[in-house]
């Protein structure tokens, strides 16, 4: 990749259900000059996200054909018009799946990183950034769980998965049992991650799965997954439960619209409450979330959790990577320059 020039990646079809490749195109462009009030970004990490998928689709708010995608990422100024950044500032935006950006403080995310010393880079984009504020908004505010209650998450060992299980046990949960999608993972969330239970959700139904896992029941579950996995936490959980719903990446790449949980009414019987999360609601949380982690981060008790490929232009592979499910942790990508 040429450093003089700058690289974008265009979204030039709608997926029909799985993305292909061929739905992408790699788009090299001049470098742009910063206009007054704005700041030129070489970007250094990029986060690729399930929330993407459905923005793929198009509609209110989703992405155009065309024009460059936009998600989170990490990157340093090197040229500045705005007067609230300097060259060699670390920023956060959301101006990524391109190498070069002009972002403006304050604007669509964009903050200065505060530059914790021994803490990699990575955070930024993990357990510090989207994928950690959700995590903790859905423990802390959404389920707002409490010490010594149990806990089940799904997709447990993606990005959000992982943020939960380090969070929760900061926060004193009893049990912590997950769902993940092979048994290479399983083991990882309760060898490396030290999750007290965790099942793959191939092996059965998963209803019957997370009941062996927790046969005292559970308080909160934080939902990824949707579909079966909320019709097991539902049978599972106790009395006053809350239900934390994150995401459906059971439904991304197919229907939308599935049949309801076929327990449903047990939210009324046992007087659970569900709640959605948008972790564009909480971005006033950062710095608590920051001031939680960051000891925890330097002393090595918790980890970033991440899969990082290496290069701009396999963005778009390792998009569908983390749909598929290649990933451990957060996914991200190093832009090469």
């Amino acid at each position: 990749m040429t450093t003089n020039a700058a690289h974008a990646v265009h979204q030039i079809a709608r997926p029909t259900g799985f993305p292909a490749a061929s739905d992408f195109a790699y788009v090299r462009t001049p470098v742009p000059r910063p206009r007054p009030g704005t700041a030129l970004v070489e970007n250094l990490l990029l986060s690729v996200d399930p929330y993407h998928r459905g923005l793929m689709d198009g509609g209110e708010g989703g992405f155009e054909l065309g024009t460059p995608l936009e998600g989170r990422s990490v990157g340093r100024v090197t040229a500045s018009r705005d007067p609230g950044l300097a060259e060699g500032d670390l920023v956060f935006h959301r101006a990524g799946w391109r190498t070069h950006a002009l972002v403006t403080l304050g604007v669509d995310g964009t903050r200065k990183l505060r530059g914790h010393e021994g803490v990699p880079l990575e955070a930024y984009l993990s357990i510090l950034g989207g994928t950690g504020l959700t995590a903790y908004a859905a423990l802390t505010r959404t389920a707002a769980l409490r010490e010594g209650e149990d806990l089940f998450v799904s997709a447990a060992a993606g990005g959000v998965g992982t943020a939960t299980g380090h969070i929760a046990r900061l926060l004193g949960a009893r049990r912590i049992i997950g769902s993940a999608g092979s048994s290479a993972k399983v083991r990882h969330l309760t060898g490396a991650l030290g999750f007290d239970a965790a099942f793959d959700y191939h092996d059965g139904p998963v209803g019957e799965q997370l009941a062996k896992a927790a046969p005292d029941g559970i308080d909160v579950y934080v939902d990824n997954v949707g579909g079966d996995h909320l019709e097991g936490a539902i049978d599972v959980l106790r009395e006053y439960g809350r239900i934390a719903w994150v995401g459906g990446i059971s439904m991304y790449n197919g229907d939308r619209s599935p049949a309801a949980p076929r327990n449903l009414f047990e939210v009324v019987h046992k007087s659970l409450r569900l709640e959605g999360v948008l972790v564009r609601n909480h971005t006033n949380l950062q710095d608590e979330l920051e001031d939680l982690l960051v000891p925890s981060l330097r002393s090595g008790r918790i980890s970033t959790d991440t899969t990082v490929v290496q290069g701009f232009d396999h963005t778009v592979e390792a998009f569908r990577g983390m749909l598929r499910g290649d990933n451990l942790g957060k996914m991200l990508v190093r832009v090469d320059h």
